[in-house]
């Protein structure tokens, strides 16, 4: 089976392979010894918050500080 790489970087992977991981949306992409490994990820809510502080550029600090003051009940 052949993949085909777009003139925009991506991968066209072949059905019967991407048939035997449904509903997997993302691959963890790695390099090792000259080959491309793909892993299936799920996602968990977590990642979701991550990027969301991550996109906000909030940092682990912020969220610490946030978590302390509505504790005290300022």
């Amino acid at each position: 089976m052949l993949a085909k790489l777009t003139s925009k970087n991506q991968l066209t992977l072949p059905k019967a392979v991407i048939s035997t991981f449904p509903d997997t949306e993302y691959f963890d992409v790695t390099r090792e010894r000259g080959r491309i490994i793909l892993t299936p990820v799920r996602l968990t809510r977590a990642h979701a918050v991550r990027a969301k502080l991550a996109e906000l550029g909030l940092s682990e600090a912020d969220v610490n500080r946030a978590v302390a003051w509505a504790r005290r009940g300022e």
